[in-house]
């Protein structure tokens, strides 16, 4: 059963430009809310509500603004990263925060999705180990992340049809076991490990999805959200 995620919210936002200059991306309001709120309550509406998060960038805003997600119906666990441990090496961290060693969905905290975790969640099992949402490649990843062939992730290079992880994931929280916590790895580096073992699953999301990550992006986020 899925109960626990974590969320990457470290960043520095260098793609937002001045916008992240006094403030941390997670906090850039979306429809009202900050962003990083609007995936909390994703989270805590389908019954995830042990939430670790990685924070950096003005950590000390993030933290006092969320507090202990309680007015969420979460509880919140912040991960300190005084130095920037990169998307692996943030989650490894973060999980030593959780309680409990179910499965734990990772989220982006620049992605506005309408997922289905459990459905994701349901596609772990023995032969494997994580599971991505995808999307049709959007104009900034033109060439896609990977393949997907019969519910499989592929490497690109494969001749398959190709599309971009969409910033929501699922793991098996051992698959992070053999790195060491506060090393900085990227997040890549475990689902190539896991796609060249056939242990990577997919599923295209056909519903609500922005990334927010940029200027534009954000600026359109604020009309459709």
């Amino acid at each position: 059963m899925l109960e626990r995620a974590v969320i990457l919210a470290a960043g520095v936002g260098a793609r937002l430009k001045w916008m992240t200059k006094d403030k941390p991306k997670a906090l850039m309001p979306v429809a009202g809310e900050a962003m990083i709120v609007h995936v909390i309550r994703r989270l805590a509406a389908q019954g995830i509500h042990d939430i670790a998060i990685n924070v950096h960038h003005h950590a000390d805003q993030l933290v006092r603004q969320l507090g202990d997600g309680s007015r969420f119906g979460v509880r919140l666990y912040f991960s300190r990263e005084p130095r920037l441990l990169d998307s692996g090496g943030g989650v490894k961290q973060a999980l030593s925060l959780l309680p409990g060693n179910g499965p734990v969905a990772v989220h982006n905290t620049d992605v506005w999705a309408d997922t289905d975790l459990h459905r994701l969640a349901g596609l772990l099992g023995s032969d494997c180990d994580a599971a991505l949402y995808l999307v049709h490649n959007p104009a900034h990843n033109r060439h896609g992340d990977f393949g997907l062939e019969e519910g499989l992730l592929m490497p690109r290079q494969i001749s398959c049809p190709t599309y971009t992880y969409a910033g929501v994931s699922v793991f098996h929280a051992a698959v992070f076991d053999p790195f060491a916590e506060g090393r900085a790895f990227a997040l890549t580096r475990v689902l190539n490990r896991l796609c060249a073992d056939n242990r990577l699953r997919g599923l295209i999301h056909r519903g609500g999805w922005l990334d927010v990550g940029r200027p534009r992006d954000l600026l359109r986020a604020m009309q459709e959200v």
